[in-house]
């Protein structure tokens, strides 16, 4: 079983500095929203399970869901449908939502995945962060699981697109459902296939 390295929390937790990871979920989906999530683990806080969320099954994403709930001092989940994404763009709706995050959030250090964050708290962004750090792995986790749940919302609302199996990414079946059934309103209209089939129409 892989583990978060947790350098990062290793320089700070011997001098009792709480830290706040932060993460996101769904950036390359073509339909529904992008989900950022803030986690802040007590001090000193070990899970050998807590990982990437991407490279854990979905029984176990969905157990530790709950266990991250339960033992963090603070989490925060924004969600930021597809119509924001559209107007501006996903780099910077990740961005805003994350430096809304770091600042409602009471913490002494920022840890992000790959995001610079620009406010006067302490960040440091680590590239493949959910690897290296319990607490951005925790906000990862958080973070993809609500989207999954949203997705399979969604899929009861528009059952005939499958979301319940490609969660909005753009997969043959998804894309086949879109040229059979329409374009969405959860659908991302600055994305391709969708922008394509829009300028086409």
């Amino acid at each position: 079983m892989k583990q978060t390295t947790n350098e990062f929390e290793k320089q700070y937790w011997p001098l009792n500095k709480l830290i706040l990871g932060i993460d996101e979920a769904g950036r390359g989906p073509i339909a529904g929203p992008v989900v950022v999530c803030g986690v802040v683990l007590p001090v000193n806080y070990q899970n050998i399970e807590i990982y990437d969320s991407k490279a854990l099954s979905e029984k176990k994403r969905e157990r530790l869901f709950q266990i991250i709930k339960a033992h963090a001092l603070a989490y925060q989940i924004e969600i930021i449908d597809e119509k924001i994404i559209d107007e501006l763009n996903i780099y910077q709706a990740v961005k805003k939502a994350m430096n809304k995050i770091a600042l409602e959030l009471k913490c002494d250090v920022v840890l992000t995945d790959a995001m610079p964050l620009d406010n006067e708290k302490k960040v440091i962004d680590i590239v493949k962060g959910d690897q290296k750090s319990i607490n951005i792995a925790a906000a990862s986790i958080l973070a993809k699981v609500t989207r999954d749940h949203i997705m399979c919302q969604y899929a009861k609302i528009y059952p005939q697109y499958g979301f319940e199996k490609h969660k909005g990414y753009p997969t043959k079946q998804h894309i086949a459902a879109v040229y059979e059934f329409g374009i969405l309103p959860i659908h991302r209209r600055s994305y391709n296939p969708i922008k394509k089939i829009l300028s086409e129409q």
